[in-house]
């Protein structure tokens, strides 16, 4: 009897201590050290939260670039891929149709290299980011969806070298572009 008593004792202090204590101090330096982060990197607007920096979404208008594709249409609560295997003819029928729909949405030859993650969905589904190749291969759809002339057009460009970020720590992952950064700086192009 004695050992349950301490054992329950024991399991409350640390109930306590990891389940109130440690949450509300890490809650706490984050919200001062970095509160933008802390609070889901949301991205406002005069009418409230469009976004966040974090988690994808889709842009149907010709005059955005689109995101990769998404298995749960952007929604984060049931974050998630299909898991198909590469040889599934499911995946494979998907891939081709995707394929299609890119090349003739951006007015591209029929041979075109698309790139991956404009045809495979993330892990999450929710991933906001495309490579650099995959917002120049859709440069021709905005400009003409915007009716941009040829400097609009170098903005345009120019606009994606510069909201290119680097791979993390200099050698993680790959170059990318945050999608729905890149949309909201393509509305201020003037």
């Amino acid at each position: 009897m004695k050992s349950l008593i301490i054992a329950l004792r024991v399991f409350f202090l640390f109930t306590i201590l990891t389940g109130v204590f440690y949450p509300l101090l890490i809650t706490s330096i984050s919200q001062v050290i970095f509160p933008f982060k802390a609070n889901g990197s949301l991205i406002c607007d005069n009418n409230g939260v469009i976004g966040s920096e974090l988690i994808g979404q889709q842009f149907d208008s010709l005059k955005y670039f689109s995101s990769r594709p998404s298995k749960v249409n952007y929604n984060p609560m049931p974050s998630g891929a299909s898991n198909y295997a590469l040889t599934n003819a499911n995946l494979i029928l998907e891939l081709k149709e995707r394929y299609k729909s890119f090349i003739s949405l951006n007015y591209l030859d029929s041979a075109a290299l698309v790139p991956s993650e404009m045809l495979f969905s993330s892990a999450s589904g929710l991933d906001p980011h495309i490579s650099p190749e995959a917002a120049y291969l859709q440069v021709e759809r905005i400009c003409e969806a915007r009716k941009f002339n040829a400097d609009q057009k170098i903005k345009l460009k120019q606009l994606i070298n510069n909201q290119t970020e680097a791979p993390q720590l200099l050698c993680l992952g790959e170059k990318r572009v945050n999608v729905i950064l890149l949309n909201l700086m393509v509305d201020q192009i003037k």
